[in-house]
């Protein structure tokens, strides 16, 4: 196969190494197919030359890095998407890597193109008073409020993410003794999750609204299907927006569904749960990404310094005597 042949190339990487080899999620694949999308478009106006007449050489790791700086300078992409899209664009170098040895050197320096470092910001949540106030937004008098009141609720009791509470079906929610929710997550793991009673409460009102179908979404649109992520969040943002007016804590913060994600694990952690046990509940890969969450907890740092005892030592400042540790100071 010639460097001539990119298309068949890509088509072969999702068709054959995506979804036949790796079997990857439909996520994995959306966002892949997601990255190239972008890169054609980008390439196609650059080169001036249709998708499908591109050649594996015109992506060397030149224009890649153009293409990397275009997200982010055009499309005003963060350091985080970008570092996504390179994931991308990695995963098919490596698949033309073992494809096409003839191109093993170019895509050695695209697989030399690094991730770009970024500054973590802090984890946002709510607070008690403000889940109260976004509960409370939405119209119980009205069909599509009591199902918005529904998903507000499941989501900051349970921290499912947002693919997991739109792929919700109503087999997967049992309500009888042991009630939980079960979603298969990231990574193709299938975990449960237990609800709190008032929660089954809830659920047991506004599903007996909904048709009884074993694969009926548990969150329909008003046509029936299944809500999309997209939608869900403008319902999160409706919401917060109409909560500003309970709680002014509110007022300039952007509330997402990955913000309500982070406040089912605050919670835990305030109620002293072990971070091995929210790593599970949040079905994340390892203890670490809980991590974060300690990081937050400026309460919890706040009464570790309760318990240290003050220093009797007056306050001073380092004074080097030396010409040469000044100027090292001075740094």
């Amino acid at each position: 196969m010639s460097a001539r042949e990119f298309p068949a190339l890509l088509q072969a990487f999702f068709a054959e190494r995506l979804q036949q080899q790796r079997q990857a999620s439909p996520h994995t694949v959306a966002a892949y197919r997601n990255t190239f999308r972008l890169l054609l478009r980008f390439a196609a106006t650059r080169l001036r030359r249709p998708p499908s007449r591109l050649r594996l050489g015109d992506l060397d790791a030149g224009f890649l890095g153009q293409f990397l700086a275009h997200l982010q300078q055009d499309r005003g992409n963060s350091a985080r998407t970008r570092n996504a899209r390179l994931a991308a664009l990695h995963a098919f170098f490596r698949y033309v890597a073992l494809s096409e040895p003839a191109q093993a050197l170019n895509c050695q320096r695209v697989l030399a193109i690094p991730a770009q470092r970024f500054q973590r910001g802090v984890v946002e949540y709510l607070r008690e008073d403000e889940v109260s106030a976004l509960l409370q937004a939405p119209d119980p008098t009205t069909w599509i409020g009591r199902r918005d009141r529904a998903l507000l609720l499941l989501a900051v009791q349970t921290g499912l993410r947002l693919s997991e509470l739109t792929g919700l079906c109503q087999q997967d929610v049992t309500l009888g003794r042991g009630a939980h929710v079960r979603c298969l997550g990231k990574g193709r793991k299938l975990r449960c999750t237990p609800l709190r009673l008032d929660v089954v409460r809830v659920l047991q009102a506004w599903l007996a609204e909904c048709p009884a179908a074993a694969d009926a979404p548990v969150f329909p649109t008003a046509c029936g299907s299944r809500l999309s992520d997209d939608a869900v969040e403008q319902r999160v943002r409706k919401h917060a927006a109409a909560a500003q007016q309970r709680c002014a804590s509110l007022v300039g913060r952007r509330i997402t569904p990955h913000v309500l994600r982070h406040t089912s694990a605050m919670e835990m952690l305030r109620h002293g749960v072990d971070r091995s046990v929210i790593a599970l509940w949040l079905g994340h890969e390892s203890i670490e990404t809980t991590q974060v969450y300690l990081h937050a907890d400026l309460e919890l740092k706040e009464r570790a310094l309760a318990r240290t005892t003050p220093s009797a030592l007056a306050p001073g400042r380092y004074r080097p005597d030396d010409a040469l540790l000044r100027f090292l100071e001075t740094l």
